[in-house]
């Protein structure tokens, strides 16, 4: 067998940055910035918790934020709050190693690496053949705005997942019985669970790097040298695409020998093992909401004409009426009615699918309602009972499709699956140096 270097894998070995000991990691440590992005009370209530703690809710704006008043200051006292953080000591530079983090919520624990993953590995335009994999459809428009966050920001948070096919359990699990230094074991805010991390040095992570090896190996048996999917994006598909826009931005002024090695090339991440019993692949329901006043039960109409032009036939039917075989049943919820949507002879091959293509249409073409992605049943029945409101409900997709269905035939269609529900994402704790 041969033993690659870690960038064959699209893998780079980072100098992590974690606070300083004695920090309250149950108060530094925030959910993923692109969570309860309509539910500003859970924000509200962070900054309760957090007070004037040292916490990673200074680093990140949430994305209830995003491209409203005061956005500009937020990014201002962030980059400040970078700045005070490493010059007073609150943030510490580990040697060259990973982190091995486990996670309980739920009643489901799983393990992950914190390593960086190589911008140069990964391409998010459709069509990609790319190592690292996007696995949904990017929507490019969403860029920008995070781009003003991370251009210009000294260091990174990751929340970012990526997922690898390793039935064998051979790389990350086995890192249990390496020479370890505990970091962080805390309780995590807003009903977060538990997490405890451990922090690997570079040269302890040889039996990783081995495994990787003969898991590269095998995947290019499987899907052809050039065609080897070997990152599969699980969450933060769109801070990947960021940092990747990012970085080919500043590639622009860089000599090659500048950009071989310049931190900014890579991004900081957790991977993890799709095989891993602690990880469920959750729907990510939608809610629209109407601009011109209209009735949610107005917009479940609308929506029902579109789908009747792009595929077989589109009723609505009550809850417990009969689902014809092949076709698609998608619950619906409004202020006055709720029931289930049958779409007959589907066009798509995911519920997902046939849905996005429509609310697309309402949303990006006649602009005629807004549109948020909700994790769990309880956010959805809140806001889509709401007047004015209209929520949907999406099954969840079979974790063991995602490698060879994205191989097969590309990304998913956008916000098809979430790694856990909003509560069980990645908490910001380690950072990681970006600028020179």
């Amino acid at each position: 067998m041969a033993l690659y270097d870690w960038g064959k894998f699209g893998f780079h070995i980072p100098e992590i940055m974690v606070p300083k000991k004695g920090t309250d990691f149950s108060k530094w440590a925030v959910v993923a910035c692109d969570q309860y992005t309509s539910e500003p009370e859970y924000w509200e209530e962070v900054e309760k918790v957090v007070g004037d703690a040292p916490s990673t809710l200074r680093l990140m704006l949430p994305e209830i934020f995003l491209d409203k008043p005061g956005e500009a200051e937020k990014i201002k006292a962030i980059r400040e709050a970078m700045a005070k953080y490493m010059a007073d000591g609150t943030l510490t530079t580990l040697a060259p190693g990973a982190m091995l983090v486990k996670r309980t919520a739920e009643g489901r624990t799983r393990l992950g690496l914190v390593i960086a993953t190589d911008l140069e590995a990964y391409d998010f335009n459709k069509g990609s053949t790319s190592l690292t994999r996007a696995t949904e459809g990017t929507v490019i428009e969403r860029i920008p705005p995070r781009l003003r966050i991370r251009e210009g920001a000294p260091i990174e948070l990751p929340h970012i997942m990526i997922l690898i096919d390793d039935p064998d359990k051979s790389v990350i699990e086995p890192l249990v019985n390496a020479k370890k230094e505990l970091i962080y074991d805390t309780d995590l805010m807003m009903n977060g669970g538990h997490i405890t991390g451990e922090f690997i040095k570079e040269e302890d992570l040889a039996g990783a790097k081995e495994a990787l090896s003969l898991l590269y190996d095998k995947a290019e048996k499987k899907y052809g040298n050039g065609n080897v999917i070997f990152q599969a994006m699980g969450d933060g598909n769109h801070s990947l695409a960021t940092a990747k826009t990012a970085w080919e931005n500043l590639k622009k002024t860089l000599t090659p020998e500048e950009a071989k090695n310049h931190p900014a090339r890579y991004a900081l991440c957790e991977i993890e093992n799709i095989h891993d019993e602690g990880i469920v692949f959750e729907p990510i329901h939608r809610v629209i909401f109407a601009k011109e006043g209209q009735k949610g039960m107005a917009l479940v109409e609308h929506l029902l004409e579109l789908l009747n032009k792009a595929n077989g036939k589109a009723y609505l039917a009550d809850s417990d009426a009969e689902v014809p075989a092949g076709a698609f049943k998608i619950p619906y919820i409004t202020d006055e009615k709720k029931g289930n949507i049958i779409i007959e002879q589907p066009s798509n091959k995911l519920e997902v699918g046939a849905l996005q293509n429509a609310l697309d249409i309402m949303v990006k073409e006649e602009k005629c309602c807004d549109i948020d992605y909700i994790h769990g049943t309880a956010a959805v029945n809140k806001l889509a009972t709401q007047a004015g409101n209209a929520g949907f409900m999406l099954p969840p997709m079979d974790k063991f499709m995602l490698f060879p269905a994205v191989a097969a035939d590309g990304a998913l269609p956008r916000k098809t699956f979430s790694m856990g529900e909003a509560n069980e994402k990645r908490y910001y704790i380690e950072s990681r140096l970006i600028a020179k």
